[in-house]
């Protein structure tokens, strides 16, 4: 997709008709080379803003795919860094390319993000463009779980991108994707939960502050500001 080493398109399609545990299984040895792996800019600009509140002990990447996000996450945390997927595939990718050059040396946990078995086990929690994967009415239980593992004062922090206007070409290729996907998902079992326009700031800090985060968003200001002066990116951060 978009390069020689990327997926090509038949097997874009039989990811799409697949669940979303298989999907990514079946994407895994390519993914790294197509736009859904988190851009280092938003992997560096993260580790950037955190790096004032910390240091921290033991960190987590939620949903670390081919854990790219200890990028972020690496520089941090002194003592033990882990990531949590539910895609075997991924995991076994992440665990051949994801080695930090300095710091602990990861440690790869195959869980659902819904039902994660840690409890009072991480000063940080990241995640990096997985929320899509989640229903809207999956938010609280979600949050719980990360709040679960936390540790008292612990910090929840993930980057989240201003909404396009209605105007701009990309608004509209989000509304047709999420259209797409319903109809895909209405039509064809197993379902394949991805949706670009499920996460907006005003509920997930709502939902955020119901499982017991205090919550603020820092601007990103490396990716600028929209016309109205609000920035483009910011990084939401839950404390615990």
């Amino acid at each position: 997709m978009f390069s020689p080493e990327g997926p090509t398109l038949r097997e874009l399609a039989v990811q799409a008709l697949s669940s979303v545990d298989r999907g990514y299984d079946l994407l895994a040895p390519t993914f790294d080379h197509t736009p859904f792996r988190t851009p280092d800019r938003f992997l560096d600009a993260t580790a950037a803003a955190l790096a004032p509140l910390g240091p921290f002990d033991a960190g987590l990447d939620l949903c670390c795919g081919t854990g790219a996000g200890l990028r972020a996450l690496a520089p941090l945390c002194r003592k033990r860094l882990t990531g949590v997927d539910f895609s075997a595939g991924m995991l076994a990718r992440a665990r051949t390319t994801a080695v930090p050059a300095g710091g602990p040396r990861p440690r790869w946990v195959r869980a659902d993000a819904r039902a994660l078995p840690f409890d009072g086990a991480f000063d940080l929690v990241v995640s990096f463009g997985a929320f899509g994967h989640f229903l809207p009415a999956e938010r609280p239980g979600l949050f719980a779980q990360v709040r679960r593992a936390l540790r008292p004062g612990g910090l929840f922090a993930f980057p989240i991108g201003a909404p396009p206007p209605v105007t701009s070409p990309w608004y509209w290729a989000a509304a047709g994707f999420d259209g797409a996907m319903r109809v895909r998902n209405a039509v064809w079992r197993p379902p394949f939960v991805m949706y670009y326009r499920t996460f907006p700031y005003s509920a997930v800090r709502d939902d955020l502050a119901a499982a017991g985060f205090d919550v603020a968003l820092h601007a990103l200001d490396d990716f600028g500001r929209r016309e109205d002066g609000s920035p483009r990116a910011g990084l939401v951060l839950g404390r615990a």
